[in-house]
């Protein structure tokens, strides 16, 4: 007996069963849950007070100089993936390469919603090319695809970093490129250069400090997303400031419609290795990341232009980030 046919996804009998395609969205949405049920975890604690606005300088040191670099170095340090040259150079030029499309893309696209310099175009430029490259990205490539790929993510995100303290810095405010430079030699991108060498060198760690680097590295993720709800949720509060259809619509259509094609593009046509093009694939259907809010207010830019994007493509995420990652894995597989 011939099996009944399937229409929109379900059987003509009983649509109940799922297709294979449909299996596959639920369980990357199942991968994606946990991330932003994390980021709802730090909007509750900065409502509950239990997470204060005077502890996020000390928690964001915390992660970034240290537990983020035992995050680099334990992910690293045994990849047989990053011992092939194509997985150190490629990786990093595309990771610089991605932020810059974005940014450019971005200013032209404020320049045609009449964006000018002083309100606006700037910040909407840098934080819709300013993707969220690491703390959702990370739990979806070590989950999806494995710590091979996670290595060759954070050679990634170094090109990402280069990016930000560069180019980025100039475009958002004019910033001094002389004195930002030095950004880049953080204690992520140390880590990276030192986990490299012994990983090429093929030297084994004692396996007690092994075990401290791997404790300290399971922190990193979940702290980094706990703070992103915190820092969100300053943001939450007046919910019409957020309501800016113009902004909200072009920057959602740009990062999480049109980007991630040239992403994908990219992924499926470059003579890249496969943990590469697996990288690509997750990084194209990130949304805005949070720490542009900060940035801008930094350095003199629009920090409610940076929130109302970040919050509308953060929420679209939920819903786009499995369906792109479905498309991307079935157009960019051999």
């Amino acid at each position: 007996m011939e099996p009944a046919p399937l229409f929109f996804g379900f059987d003509a009998v009983g649509l109940s069963r799922p297709t294979a395609r449909v299996r596959e969205i639920l369980h990357l949405l199942g991968i994606i849950l946990p991330v932003f049920l994390l980021i709802g975890v730090g909007v509750a604690l900065r409502r509950l007070r239990w997470l204060t606005p005077e502890a996020d300088p000390s928690l964001l040191r915390l992660g970034v100089n240290l537990l983020f670099p035992c995050l680099i170095f334990e992910s690293v340090v045994d990849s047989a993936a990053l011992r092939e040259p194509g997985n150190l150079f490629w990786p990093a030029l595309l990771g610089f390469a991605s932020m810059g499309v974005g940014w450019f893309a971005g200013w032209w696209t404020a320049r045609a919603l009449g964006l000018e310099r002083g309100r606006g175009l700037r910040t909407f430029a840098f934080v819709v090319g300013f993707y969220n490259y690491g703390y959702m990205a990370i739990p979806l490539v070590k989950a999806q695809f494995g710590p091979g790929t996670l290595g060759v993510l954070f050679v990634f995100n170094t090109g990402i970093e280069m990016a930000i303290w560069t180019v980025g810095i100039l475009l958002l405010a004019g910033g001094s490129l002389r004195q930002d430079w030095r950004k880049i030699f953080n204690a992520p991108a140390i880590s990276l250069v030192l986990a490299v060498t012994l990983n090429f060198l093929h030297v084994s760690l004692p396996a007690p400090l092994r075990a401290t680097l791997a404790a300290l590295a399971a922190c990193a993720v979940p702290l980094g997303l706990v703070l992103t709800g915190a820092v969100l949720d300053e943001h939450l509060h007046d919910l019409r400031a957020l309501v800016a259809p113009q902004v909200i619509a072009a920057a959602t259509l740009l990062r999480l419609g049109l980007l991630p094609l040239v992403f994908l593009a990219a992924a499926r046509w470059l003579p890249v290795s496969t943990e590469l093009k697996q990288v690509i694939i997750v990084q194209a259907a990130m949304p805005a990341g949070v720490f542009p809010i900060v940035l801008a207010r930094h350095y003199g830019g629009q920090p409610l232009t940076a929130a109302q994007i970040v919050v509308a493509t953060t929420l679209a995420a939920l819903v786009l980030i499995p369906l792109w990652l479905s498309f991307g894995l079935a157009w960019v597989a051999p």
